[in-house]
């Protein structure tokens, strides 16, 4: 190969993202996990704008732009395309052409690719990637959503992806919601890696982010938590977690693999927190507002009640 092409191969070679498997990881191996992808990543997983994060809520900075979202299709049940055990998590693809999310202080539209899900082992064990105040959740779920302007995004576009993340909290109930044990009931046809099975008109987004106040949440600039890490997301993640059953959360854990059957099941897929370097977590303003609001208004009705008391007392003299 002429020497001179080297650079222009290297250049189309990082002009788009990795997807998840094209750089081989490992979550818990003794010499392949977390700790190890800056080594086998370190164009990217050695950044400085690195996801997930500890979110603390006391350093958060209030935004006005982070305004209501507009949901395309997420009530539609023939988005859903397929289910996939990637060997790392489950995958649920989606109709990007009938999917999108748009508003949220979000400067584009974009278009919905797919979700999955990252858990611990068993609902015992936590395993959210983002926290809140050191606080970790069951499971995380993460819709990615990739901008409508592009095809392929590029390795260094910091906005190409904005990624919706949901906490999933562990409940007593059993077999709730309906939507979960929906969902959780295809986990037992994708036992191996690479296995996938069709789901269209089966579910929504809509059920399965029940009880999830949609316009609350944490925005901030990271990257992709799988390598090669990119520092291309534009992450919201949402303050309401989705309440799931223990015993649908555990099926996560103990039904999918991580290759054969023969292998260990996918467990503890979540990646290490990453330090902060100085970015700015915003949300929504807080009440402060709406108290000043509620102490006027009731400032305004004692006043007129005082003034009908003073009516009344000198009516009766």
């Amino acid at each position: 190969m002429d020497v001179q092409l080297v650079p222009f191969f290297i250049v189309c070679l990082l002009s788009t993202v990795y997807s998840e498997g094209s750089v081989e990881f490992c979550y818990n191996s003794p010499g392949c996990n977390a700790t190890t992808w800056p080594t086998i990543a370190p164009l990217y997983c050695n950044g400085t704008r690195q996801s997930p994060i500890n979110i603390v809520t006391a350093d958060v900075k209030a935004d006005n732009n982070l305004t209501a979202f507009s949901f395309t299709g997420f009530n539609d049940s023939s988005t859903f395309i397929n289910i996939q055990n990637t060997g790392k998590s489950v995958k649920i693809h989606l109709d990007d052409q009938k999917m999108s999310v748009s508003g949220g202080g979000l400067q584009n539209k974009y278009k919905s690719k797919e979700f999955h899900i990252h858990w611990g082992n068993g609902s015992s064990f936590s395993g959210s990637e983002h926290t809140v105040d050191g606080k970790q959740y069951a499971m995380e779920m993460h819709i990615v959503n990739l901008r409508a302007d592009v095809s392929v995004a590029a390795a260094n576009d910091s906005t190409a992806y904005a990624v919706l993340g949901f906490f999933i909290e562990a409940t007593n109930d059993s077999g709730k919601p309906e939507s979960w044990k929906n969902l959780t009931s295809f986990l037992s046809n994708i036992p191996k890696k690479g296995d996938l099975l069709d789901i269209m008109n089966q579910l929504t987004v809509d059920s399965l982010l029940e009880g999830v106040d949609r316009t609350k949440y944490y925005r901030y600039l990271g990257s992709l938590t799988t390598p090669a890490c990119n520092e291309i997301v534009v992450w919201t993640v949402f303050k309401d977690p989705v309440k799931v059953s223990k015993d649908l959360i555990d099926l996560f854990s103990n039904t999918v693999h991580i290759d054969t059957t023969a292998d260990p099941f996918i467990t503890n897929n979540y990646r290490i927190l990453q330090a902060l370097n100085g970015r700015v977590v915003t949300s929504q303003p807080t009440s402060s507002a709406n108290t000043t609001s509620s102490a006027s208004t009731l400032h305004h009705t004692l006043s007129i009640s005082t003034a009908l008391l003073y009516c009344v007392f000198f009516w009766c003299l």
